[in-house]
């Protein structure tokens, strides 16, 4: 038989290409909007783009590869200590993943005959399953979650930026939220869609929080401006 897929063996790199994505697009055209609302000249605005680009794909980099390592370190900790108790009580640890089975709904002869079964078989792996929770899929990678994220802020940071780069002066703004907010909704909906939720509330999400950023930006850039 074929081996059934799940979407949950997508959370690790989808919430991090998500998250960066939408970070890219949001970030950016909200840069963008607050120097053009502030009468920042043509080039500026280039060339601000570009350096909020470049600095939040290597933020977002240095951020998830920083955080996911400290769930790992979290992660090994826990297994380091489960396998001295396991060492020093496995009595104790035996009847307690017995416990934990009789609490699912398992008869209190067959928890414990299972649980002799599967110490036998792993007793780590079924401590980290049963009491910690922790499997394969919920692994965490801290290099692949620093990848897809600076990889994904790049491409979402990229579609504002190139609104800005091919709109004459004038219409920049109005380009730049036209094909911010475009993005959104298309990353909302494939964000959806790859975790296998509905698209609407997705695209909802994304759509109010990307124009609330760009409108807050957009005043700060008014209040404070550079020009007259």
């Amino acid at each position: 038989m074929p081996k059934e897929g799940h979407y949950i063996n997508r959370s690790s790199w989808l919430r991090a290409s998500i998250l960066g994505a939408n970070d890219g697009i949001v970030s950016t055209a909200s840069l963008l909007v607050g120097v053009l609302a502030a009468g920042m000249d043509r080039s500026g605005v280039l060339l601000t783009g570009l350096a909020g680009l470049t600095a939040g794909a290597f933020s977002m980099a240095a951020g998830e590869y920083v955080s996911v390592s400290a769930q790992s370190d979290t992660e090994a900790a826990d297994l380091a200590r489960e396998l001295i108790a396991l060492e020093e009580d496995p009595e104790y640890e035996l009847y307690e993943l017995s416990e934990g089975l009789r609490a699912r709904g398992v008869s209190s002869g067959l928890a414990l005959q299972v649980a002799r079964e599967m110490t036998e078989h792993d007793a780590l792996d079924a401590h980290a399953r049963e009491e910690l929770g922790l499997t394969e899929m919920t692994g965490a990678d801290p290099l692949e979650a620093a990848i897809a994220s600076a990889l994904a802020f790049a491409l979402g940071g990229v579609l504002p930026l190139a609104g800005a780069v091919i709109t004459p002066n004038g219409i920049g703004m109005p380009v730049i939220a036209a094909i911010t907010m475009l993005a959104l909704a298309l990353l909302g909906a494939l964000g959806a869609w790859l975790g296998g939720a509905p698209k609407g509330p997705g695209v909802v999400r994304v759509l109010f929080w990307g124009g609330l950023a760009m409108a807050v930006t957009f005043v700060v850039g008014l209040l404070f401006g550079v020009a007259t």
